[in-house]
């Protein structure tokens, strides 16, 4: 690899550090070419993709990014995962597989600037969805509303219960 192939390598790594929400370290050596498309495949489902990348160039691509603090950690034979939208589902992905491939292995991951090891990345995956949270957040902001309309309508429904009530008395008595 010349000068202007590692850097632009470098450069390629940079910019991908720089869109990701969430990166996550993994080590795949033994794994099947057919293994590692599957699991591109899933990961770009996922919003996310796998990259190899030579250690030393992937070292100069996090300086001065959200995801430094990974730098200590590139060693090794290590593949990049980068997560673009949803961290979780991008987890999700990368815990399934490593549960069902033996030879997939995660080492790390940072999301923003905190670093996660390996059990806090499987706990990121344990998660809920990004959109199973907004729905959650978004009923309980729903919710004291809705009490508030309840408890504004209850006098009314009293009153409705009461005059059914006499109603239904006046035609016994009848």
């Amino acid at each position: 690899m010349n000068r202007e192939e590692k850097e632009a390598s470098v450069a390629d790594l940079r910019e991908r550090f720089s869109r990701a929400t969430v990166t996550l370290l993994a080590s795949s050596s033994g794994l099947s070419v057919a293994k590692m498309q599957q699991l591109r495949r899933a990961l770009k489902e996922a919003g996310g993709e796998y990259k190899i990348a030579k250690n030393t160039l992937a070292r100069r691509a996090v300086k001065d990014t959200a995801f430094q603090r990974l730098e200590e950690l590139l060693v090794g034979a290590t593949g990049l995962v980068f997560g673009y939208s949803d961290p979780v589902a991008v987890a999700k992905v990368l815990v399934r597989f490593a549960e069902e491939n033996d030879k997939l292995s995660i080492k790390a991951g940072a999301l923003e600037s905190t670093v996660l090891q390996a059990p806090a990345v499987v706990q990121l995956a344990k998660l809920p969805s990004r959109e199973v949270l907004l729905a959650q957040l978004l009923g309980l902001l729903n919710a004291p509303a809705a009490q508030l309309l309840r408890t504004i309508q209850e006098p009314g429904a009293q009153v409705a219960r009461l005059v059914d009530r006499v109603r239904a008395r006046l035609e016994e008595q009848a």
